[in-house]
This record gives C-alpha cells, structure tokens and sequence, in this order.
C-alpha cells in the first residue's frame, strides 16, 4: 500500500499525462490512466485527479493571480500539474494547508528545478496567507 506522499506523485502523474493529452487533443478516459499508473483503484488519487481537473479554471486562474512573471500554461507539464495539485489541494481539501505546499514543494524537488520549486514555493504560500484570511 502507498503512503499519501506516494499517492500525489501518482495524482501528479496522471495529471500530467492529461495536460500532455489535452495539449495534443487527444482523447483519454481518466480512470484509464490512473489505472494504468496504480494497482488498485484508490479514492485518494481519484478525488485530487478529478478535483483538480474538474476545477482546472479556478486553479489556473489563482495561479496567474500569484505568479510573478509567469502564467500556469506557461510552465512545464509537470510543473503545472504540481501547483494545481497544490492548489486543489489548499483550496478544496481539509488537508493542513503546510501540509498540502510542503507536499508540493517535495514533488517539485524531485521532478523540477531549484527555481521552480521555490516559485511553487512562493507562490502557495502567497495563495495560503491572502486566499485563507
């Protein structure tokens, strides 16, 4: 069985497959390609996968708001799908909200950059202090 940090990086991943499907307008069925990337079915990864697509608008739109001199379609595939999970995750989840940018932050880590990590870093942090009060 996968820990939760485990399961994001396969949320991460799916979400990334449907940016680069999108992208190339390519048809996909997004329970085929969360199981293609996990054994069993989990509710976890399917909340934040059709969470984050489903509010796709909203997230994207709070992203701009907060990056500085960059714009969410503007990222990598994969940095995208990190901020939006993080995003989803701070706004529509009961997960700690230092929980949800640290989660994203380790993702980033592993997947992207120095400056792209602290960007996402930013740029949750800017979205938690300003969005929560």
């Amino acid at each position: 069985m996968k820990n939760r940090s485990e399961l994001r990086e396969v949320a991460m991943k799916a979400l990334y497959q449907v940016y680069i499907y999108e992208n190339t307008d390519t048809k996909y069925e997004i329970n085929e390609i969360i199981k293609s990337l996990l054994e069993i079915e989990n509710e976890f990864v399917n909340s934040l996968v059709n969470g984050v697509i489903e509010n796709q608008n909203t997230i994207s739109e709070l992203a701009n708001k907060y990056l500085v001199d960059w714009d969410i379609d503007r990222l990598s595939k994969v940095d995208k799908a990190i901020i939006s999970l993080g995003i989803y995750e701070l706004k529509y989840t009961d997960t700690p909200s230092v929980v949800s940018i640290n989660e994203a932050i380790e993702l980033s880590k592993k997947y992207s950059d120095e400056k792209v990590t602290k960007m996402i870093n930013a740029t949750l942090d800017k979205i938690f202090h300003s969005e929560e009060e």
